[in-house]
């Protein structure tokens, strides 16, 4: 996997762990990461995590710190930043995951929006045709969710919801997390051993 690129938004629904756990599993691959982060996903991230994020300007150095990746395997992208890979169809294509996706921002990329660097990416990605993966985490779903998530995966977007299954008999929080996080690599088509494949 390595010198894979893999463009992971996070935005403000509950669920950083999946996120951040996710990050690391990408690292520890080899992946490099276009990472963005929405300012309601970094209140999350510190409301549900002993991290404390710093300004964009040191999120770069402080990411690739905290998760031991090489320099310049992460790159962090403000919402503004219109000259970032992603926001352009132009660039080399590469797989968009947001985990978790908020109820928000599902809504403003099944309408077309493209008002942050995050709405634009997925706006590309599916102009484009390129894998999207969106994971959402919100309980219960409106029937407003649920078009929104009907309307993406006619236009071929992954929906995967953060859905933990019990088969596996987890022990841990973190067993939860790596549940769902493997099937977010499966559907990248990356190999992973934190779930024991059916049957083996």
């Amino acid at each position: 996997m390595k010198n894979r690129t893999v463009t992971l938004a996070m935005t403000g629904g509950s669920g950083a762990q999946y996120g951040l756990r996710l990050l690391d599993c990408l690292v520890q691959v080899g992946c490099n990461v276009h990472f963005m982060i929405s300012n309601a996903a970094r209140i999350v991230v510190e409301t549900e995590t002993e991290l404390s994020l710093p300004a964009d300007s040191a999120l770069e150095d402080f990411l690739t710190a905290n998760f031991d990746a090489e320099d310049g395997q992460i790159q962090v992208f403000t919402k503004e930043d219109w000259f970032a890979p992603a926001a352009s169809g132009s660039a080399a294509a590469t797989s968009m995951v947001i985990c978790p996706a908020s109820g928000g921002t599902i809504s403003a990329i099944a309408c077309g929006a493209s008002n942050n660097l995050i709405e634009r990416a997925a706006d590309v990605a599916i102009k484009e045709k390129r894998q999207l993966i969106v994971v959402p985490r919100e309980t219960p779903l409106s029937s407003i969710h649920l078009e929104n998530m009907l309307t993406l995966s006619k236009l071929g977007v992954t929906v995967l919801p953060a859905m933990p299954g019990f088969y596996q008999n987890p022990q841990s929080v973190e067993d939860l997390v790596d549940f769902v996080v493997a099937r977010i690599l499966d559907q990248l088509e990356i190999e992973q051993a934190l779930l024991p494949r059916w049957g083996d």
